[in-house]
């Protein structure tokens, strides 16, 4: 089969999307199919700055075309990004390497803006569309103007089929935008565990016990909760070492109150995806404290790294890690419960090496690579031949008031 894939984001962005393509892709190759993939890159200071950027890499098996979303460098123009000129962009692009070879089927990553640039598309190539819902599209993205929100509301009802990681995502998109649940196919996240394994028993620790929060570096992913439990842990008198890997929105933020503090902790910057299964191993316990998620590829990559997790009741989040079972969860944004959860694992080694195991196991048995590339495959199969549904209103309202013009790394 021959199959367009449209990523907002690709290595060199550390993102979970990244993560989430490179798989998906190693395994269509594997499985004999003809992928090209279209990918958006920011090329300006201010945007891999909180991303990384810049074209992305080669990868076997695939064609890559990197595409520079220059509406989006535009924000401090008068009206802020042009989301609509890089969603020209993509149509074109991908119409252009029909024209070439034609694709059997479209799949966007995201919502908006590539899963309205795949359906846009897919109604002149007469093609079925695959769309994968990421955490934006389901915690954000239209709750901003009428313009994203109709964007957003037209992909739901339109692709062909619609892919989301867990249920309490897909319950959260049902309310907010009104979906019928039916419409979701649930492909949970996954880990490549062969890459990501444990460089030490699992559960086990140094000491001080190394605390490691790793991934976009984010207030909505409770980093600066982290810090704060951190400086109440150090006013207990509890020994323990924090590093904070990853860049992102937040790092300013969380390096200035960090001082403000007065806590040492090692910031470490951009690490890039072969350096992920090193980064694991700087830590004993990992810390994701966040409010919402799609599906955490960063938690199940501490999981497969043997590493006993502390997170939150969150969206994305309660669908793998179940409190006192195979991590330790408190509500997002209370501190105290924070630093009490983190003291446990810090104080408590049977509880660590019981959590990480039981987190472990999980891991391996239901979060393969192998076994979900299978589910979208068959995904591809059901949709093969499909013509797009009818209907679709390409005009989209315009409202000038979407706060992301001004901070499009934030959609």
């Amino acid at each position: 089969m021959r199959i367009l894939f449209c990523s907002r984001r690709f290595f060199p962005a550390i993102s979970g999307m990244s993560v989430y393509a490179a798989n998906l892709l190693r395994e269509l190759v594997a499985a004999g199919h003809d992928v090209t993939m279209v990918s958006q890159y920011r090329g300006d200071q201010a945007g891999t700055r909180v991303y990384g950027g810049g074209p992305p890499p080669a990868v076997p098996g695939v064609t890559v075309i990197g595409r520079r979303s220059l509406g989006e460098e535009d924000f401090a123009a008068p009206g802020g990004a042009d989301f609509e000129r890089d969603v020209s962009d993509m149509v074109e692009t991908i119409v252009a390497e029909h024209e070439k070879r034609p694709f059997d089927v479209l799949h966007a990553q995201y919502g908006y803006p590539n899963g309205w640039a795949v359906l846009l598309a897919a109604q002149r190539l007469q093609r079925p569309t695959v769309v994968s819902i990421q955490g934006g599209d389901g915690h954000w993205v239209g709750s901003c103007c009428e313009t994203h929100r109709q964007a957003m509301l037209r992909v739901l009802h339109h692709a062909d089929a619609l892919l989301i990681g867990c249920n309490s995502f897909a319950q959260e998109v049902v309310q907010r935008l009104g979906v019928a649940r039916d419409r979701f196919t649930i492909v949970p996240g996954a880990v490549d565990v062969r890459r990501f394994t444990p460089v030490q028993p699992p559960g086990a620790a140094q000491m001080p016990v190394r605390l490691l929060y790793h991934g976009r570096v984010d207030r909505r992913k409770g980093v600066l909760d982290f810090l704060h439990a951190l400086r109440l842990l150090r006013d207990a008198r509890v020994p323990f070492a924090a590093i904070v890997s990853g860049i992102g929105p937040d790092l300013d933020a969380a390096q200035d109150l960090a001082r403000e503090l007065g806590i040492d902790v090692r910031f470490t910057g951009y690490a890039d995806y072969d350096a992920a299964p090193a980064v694991y191993g700087m830590g004993d316990v990992f810390v994701s404290p966040t409010y919402a998620e799609g599906f955490s590829n960063t938690i199940l990559e501490a999981m497969a790294s043997g590493l006993p997790c502390v997170s939150c009741h969150a969206v994305g989040v309660s669908d793998c890690l179940r409190d006192g079972e195979n991590g330790l969860l408190v509500q997002p944004g209370d501190v105290p419960a924070l630093t009490a959860a983190l003291r446990r694992m810090i104080e408590h080694a049977h509880l660590r090496e019981r959590l990480a195991l039981d987190a472990l196991d999980e891991c391996r048995r239901t979060y393969s690579w192998t076994a979900v590339g299978r589910q979208i495959m068959d995904v591809y199969a059901r949709v093969h031949g499909r013509p797009p549904k009818p209907g679709l209103d390409s005009t989209l309202p315009a409202d000038a008031g979407c706060r992301f013009r001004a901070a499009p790394h934030l959609l």
